[in-house]
């Protein structure tokens, strides 16, 4: 129950390239990618031309514990007329799978590669200005930085000009309900269940445009703070992405775990209570490959409701981050 109840709110999670820990390997894993070379210039005869130097650089990721329990009486499990201890499981695979989603999103918005939504005035649709920032962004009844059809187009432009390779052929973005809600007027907008049979859906996906599906993730970050519009609201990050943009460890043992403990074990002298929770190992996430990844930064008509979900403290856990060597 809690793997299950787990895995169906993993978004970001599936699209990561998984890195294996095994035991007793201390708590750091590499990645390791070639330098990329020039193209060749013409030879000359008899002329030994100049070479390249190869090499290699490497991402480091580093693991950390995260975990939590409840505790349940005896007279609760006596008494009760649902299965506490399921109950609790179903719950603790909710909080699992919202624990993992918000270290992978954060982690993602360490990455530098921005692009902010043109301003749009609302009733005619034309472009009102290009912000550079996030306080430039508009919010307001008449002109909104939104994320339109012309920007998927842009973004997934960009991902080309960078040679993003695809994820069997096509590039991913992860956006929040309040953007995708917007997104989703355009008549270019096509359902998932349109162009795919259901072994081919990703988890969370609602449909494609330009080239690009969409994941449509709860935990998807609004961001206030530092981050706000020029109306002083909510700005919304959906990340763009090809195949192997950032990378999780898969710790051998370390994995998600679920710990029940009756009243008998801890219950103190007279069994009075029992405790149920969860641990596991992870790095959020490493980005492998800054080019691939790109945050899309934009408002929506929801920008004045919503509240902040990201919190920049939180994902700051000692040797957390990854290294450049």
């Amino acid at each position: 129950e809690l793997l299950e109840n787990t895995r169906i709110e993993l978004f970001y999670a599936q699209f990561a390239k998984k890195q294996v820990l095994p035991v007793n390997h201390g708590g750091t894993v590499e990645w390791r990618k070639p330098n990329t070379f020039k193209k060749a210039n013409q030879l000359i005869e008899g002329v030994i031309p100049e070479g390249q130097k190869g090499g290699m650089s490497r991402k480091l990721g580093f693991i950390a514990q995260y975990g939590t329990y409840t505790t349940y009486s005896d007279t609760l499990e006596l008494r009760a007329y649902d299965d506490m201890i399921l109950t609790f499981t179903e719950e603790m695979g909710a909080s699992a799978a919202e624990t993992q989603e918000t270290l992978i999103r954060d982690a993602l918005l360490t990455n530098t590669n921005d692009l902010f939504c043109d301003n749009i005035t609302l009733a005619t649709g034309a472009v009102a200005g290009t912000p550079t920032e996030h306080n430039l962004m508009e919010a307001s009844s008449s002109v909104m930085s939104l994320l339109t059809p012309a920007m998927v187009a842009k973004a997934v432009t960009q991902l080309k000009k960078s040679r993003v390779p695809t994820i069997n052929g096509k590039y991913y973005a992860v956006i929040h309900p309040s953007v995708a809600h917007d997104l989703r007027q355009s008549k270019e907008w096509i359902e998932a269940h349109k162009y795919a049979s259901v072994e081919e859906i990703k988890n969370g996906e609602i449909g494609e445009l330009h080239g690009c599906r969409f994941i449509e993730n709860v935990f998807a970050p609004i961001c206030g703070g530092e981050y706000k519009n020029k109306a002083g609201t909510m700005t919304y990050a959906t990340h763009f992405f090809g195949k192997d943009a950032f990378g999780i460890i898969d710790p051998e043992g370390g994995a998600l775990e679920m710990i029940i403990k009756s009243k008998k074990e801890v219950g103190g002298p007279i069994e009075q209570f029992g405790t149920i929770g969860y641990k596991f190992e992870t790095n959020g996430a490493t980005i492998l490959y800054p080019e691939r990844l790109l945050c899309v930064w934009s408002c929506s008509s929801y920008s004045g409701i919503d509240e902040a979900t990201y919190d920049e403290d939180y994902y700051k856990p000692v040797n957390h981050y990854a290294q450049d060597e």
